[in-house]
């Protein structure tokens, strides 16, 4: 097998798509460096920019143009515009607020990978001629002796963000490019070689927020877009505990945010152990009631070949969560997910990524979880 990320034995013509921080940058730069013909692009994903705020991480206000316009130039590469805020507020924006009515957790990172920048973006790129596609993500696209490709994790753990590329097909990874994957250096060496090359963006600060929710308050964003419903706050017996404003408010594993303005009668912290829209009801209950020992997820995507029975892989439920090891199968089109030990917290709507070593297997929507039996103590 070959690193993807090594130098190509021809020149390619790249689409750098550059949000206007550091990572796409400092990626743009050496894809340029490495010899190829590279264009960067950035994502205008806002019909009104002036109204996301500043330093969201990608593509949302006017500031982050015109830093990817001004890294461009110091880059020495042609820089465009591409207008794609009608199909981001469909498929991503739409896509959140239906998902939170519906009582589920989703990613948009995640989505905004799978639907745009490797699916609106990486499509009207092909149309034109280009080769790739290149970003800023830590993960590394290896290309095995047949030529098919694999999707691994970053050569620094610390920094991998394979999880929200685990719904990239193999036709996608064929032709996508990401310079800082096998680089192992920290994020201050990023920056110091971004530093080096002049970019002004090498200080500029990330932003792990959601880039479309102006002020941070997913909870008044989706109050804004669903209505304020006043609902219940009962525990697993059904009896009412206390009010909120929306269901859609919360989600599985919460503790914050309840006021519920009394203790459990143990003492110990309450959490959300389920969301029903349908009767606007949220039910809490102790840390131990959030134990999981399985789960089925749809929509599954491939990075390569779907796996044949069941086999044994390590599932990584969050973007920055770790690895536990799982036995997985794909039964009528679901995956079927076993923990070898319960896992706690996990919520629908969220992403099962699976690994086998550093290799990405897939990508599949967690639709229902089974509760691990309670030990009484």
């Amino acid at each position: 097998m070959t690193d993807d990320t090594a130098p190509h034995p021809r020149r390619l013509r790249v689409l750098a798509a550059m949000s206007g921080g550091v990572d796409s940058a400092v990626a743009a730069a050496r894809a340029a460096e490495a010899g190829h013909d590279v264009t960067g692009v950035h994502l205008a994903l806002s019909a009104n920019p002036q109204s996301f705020r500043t330093g969201a991480r990608g593509c949302c206000t006017l500031e982050d143009s015109r830093d990817a316009r001004r890294a461009a130039d110091v880059i020495g590469i042609p820089f465009y515009v591409w207008d794609l805020a009608e199909r981001f507020r469909a498929d991503v924006v739409e896509d959140f607020v239906a998902e939170y009515e519906a009582g589920r957790t989703p990613n948009p990172c995640l989505r905004c990978n799978e639907k745009i920048k490797f699916a609106a973006l990486l499509d009207k790129a092909l149309a034109l001629g280009f080769d790739a596609v290149c970003t800023g993500h830590y993960a590394t696209v290896v290309r095995r002796a047949d030529g098919s490709r694999e999707l691994h994790r970053a050569s620094d753990l610390a920094k991998d963000q394979s999880y929200v590329l685990g719904v990239l097909d193999e036709r996608q990874l064929a032709h996508a490019m990401f310079p800082l994957g096998d680089s192992r250096a920290t994020k201050e060496e990023v920056r110091a070689e971004a530093q080096r090359r002049g970019l002004a963006v090498a200080r500029k600060p990330d932003s792990h927020d959601i880039c479309f929710i102006a002020d941070g308050d997913t909870q008044g964003f989706l109050a804004g877009r669903l209505g304020r419903a006043e609902g219940d706050i009962v525990d697993e017996d059904g009896r009412k505990l206390g009010t909120h404003e929306g269901a859609y408010g919360f989600t599985v594993g919460q503790r914050k945010g309840l006021r519920l303005g009394r203790p459990a009668p143990d003492g110990k912290p309450r959490y959300v152990l389920d969301i029903s829209p349908v009767d606007n009801r949220v039910t809490v209950g102790p840390a131990d009631a959030l134990d999981v020992s399985a789960l089925t997820a749809v929509r599954p995507r491939w990075c390569g070949t779907p796996p044949a029975g069941a086999g044994s892989y390590t599932a990584q439920l969050r973007a920055h969560g770790a690895e536990t090891p799982v036995t997985a199968e794909l039964v009528d089109g679901e995956l079927r997910v076993d923990f070898h030990r319960p896992v706690r917290g996990v919520a629908p709507g969220q992403a099962v990524v699976l690994y086998d070593g550093s290799r990405v297997v897939g990508s599949a929507t967690i639709a229902t979880t089974r509760r691990a039996e309670r030990v009484e103590s």
